[in-house]
């Protein structure tokens, strides 16, 4: 038997959830569902767009489809009715709730000034924990990429990750 909805969310009364929103409209349902006093997180990174005539820099949503809500449950309905959101991420019929380890852990990595992006969520590789450095204390999978160290970070739910670049003197093994 899995975890239970007190054990993933200490605020029982309000987890966190995560929606799938209609492509591209990440930002405007964010928008509206604070207006209507959800908490919510979306995550963003800075990412550059190249097109034939200019290059910018612009803010993009890091799990593309998805934002997080905080509402008790029996808010559900008018989570679902605000204009762009599809639906609760789950299993079958019953919602699923994001545990808030996850949720900090995101927010840290965001917060580390690092470089931040989108990664593929990872199928094998070494589990291992920030020891030094603003993401201290972190747990995540390390990856190589050519000279590169990338720390990822996953959302179980969403089957979605991000990779922060990291130094090697940062990791250590996770503890288990």
């Amino acid at each position: 038997m899995g975890p239970t909805m007190r054990e993933l969310c200490p605020d029982s009364g309000r987890p966190w959830f995560a929606l799938t929103v209609k492509h591209q409209h990440e930002q405007s349902v964010e928008r509206a569902l604070s207006a209507c006093g959800v908490d919510t997180f979306l995550p963003l990174y800075r990412r550059r767009q190249r097109w034939s005539d200019r290059v910018k820099d612009l803010d993009a949503p890091l799990f593309p489809g998805y934002i997080f809500g905080r509402f008790p449950w029996s808010q559900h309905v008018d989570v679902l009715r605000t204009p762009g959101v599809a639906r609760i991420v789950g299993f079958g019929n019953s919602p699923a709730a994001v545990p808030e380890r996850e949720i900090e852990q995101v927010r840290a990595a965001l917060a580390s000034k690092l470089p931040v992006g989108p990664w593929p969520y990872p199928k094998a590789g070494d589990r291992v924990r920030i020891e030094y450095g603003p993401l201290r204390g972190i747990e995540g999978t390390l990856l190589r990429e050519k000279s590169a160290l990338r720390f990822v970070v996953a959302v179980e739910l969403l089957r979605r990750s991000l990779a922060v670049d990291v130094e090697a003197e940062m990791i250590a093994p996770a503890r288990n």
